[in-house]
């Protein structure tokens, strides 16, 4: 047997239950345009990788990723798939729904397409703990490393920047064409930021307008960032921080 559930029959699925202490990880990103030198489900991908390795240290049951997310702003560029908000909050809250009836009480859904899901995930995480009565917790990883970003000199959170080129070098380099890769240094706005980890005074996160989108996407391909300053090295070491961090969730969970 391993963690994820559809490599698995029902009677195994019913034994993972136990070992893991009904403790589901539930993989969200999207498919989505990330500039020409990252492949279209990099979301999902960082989910999946964040995911399996937490579940090595934790017997979690791995649930099937879901890989669409809400993505209107994107829809600029070729290859995208947004599916609208208020569907995705039944779908993952069906999901959590059919899991707790066999014995899974515990949820943590890991974030792969930044800020932009986070809303209808709390709505249908708030839902699940109120009708369902189990446990949800929103492990988003651009929350969950303000603590090693500055260690690692990467610039405030875009599009296809360094850290996300980063993660994909250190976990899927040969989904990376590096050679494609454009920079498109994100320039500060006065009262505006979309990253979690910046300081100041700032208006909340709203999608980018189509015509804002087409900008981005004519003169730098889609990214906003500089993926350029990417390291393979700093990918692991993000990397195992959120590790760290999702293990320590998921544990204390099972306590």
């Amino acid at each position: 047997m391993d963690n994820w559930l559809q490599n698995n029959n029902w009677r195994e699925a019913k034994e993972l239950i136990e070992k893991s202490k009904g403790t589901a990880i539930i993989p969200v990103g999207s498919i989505e345009q990330h500039g020409l030198h990252l492949p279209l489900g990099t979301d999902t991908y960082v989910a999946i990788t964040l995911a399996e390795s937490a579940a090595k240290e934790t017997d979690a049951i791995i649930v099937p990723p879901v890989w669409f997310g809400w993505s209107p702003h994107h829809m600029v560029l070729p290859g995208t798939i947004t599916i609208r908000a208020e569907v995705l909050v039944e779908y993952l809250f069906d999901i959590m729904k059919s899991l707790s009836q066999h014995g899974i009480d515990k949820f943590v859904i890991i974030n792969g397409h930044r800020i932009v899901n986070i809303i209808w995930m709390q709505l249908a995480a708030e839902k699940a703990q109120r009708e369902l009565d189990v446990t949800v917790k929103i492990f988003d990883p651009a929350y969950m490393s303000k603590d090693i970003v500055k260690e690692l000199e990467f610039g405030p959170v875009g599009h296809a920047e360094e850290i996300e080129t980063s993660h994909m070098l250190y976990k899927y380099e040969e989904l990376v064409q590096m050679d494609k890769a454009v920079d498109n240094p994100i320039k500060p706005v006065e009262l505006y930021s979309v990253d979690p980890s910046y300081e100041h005074d700032t208006l909340c996160y709203v999608p980018s307008s189509i015509k804002t989108a087409k900008v981005h996407a004519e003169k730098y391909g889609g990214v906003t960032g500089s993926p350029t300053k990417s390291s393979k090295e700093k990918g692991k070491v993000y990397h195992e921080h959120l590790v760290k961090n999702l293990v320590k969730v998921i544990k204390e969970l099972q306590k």
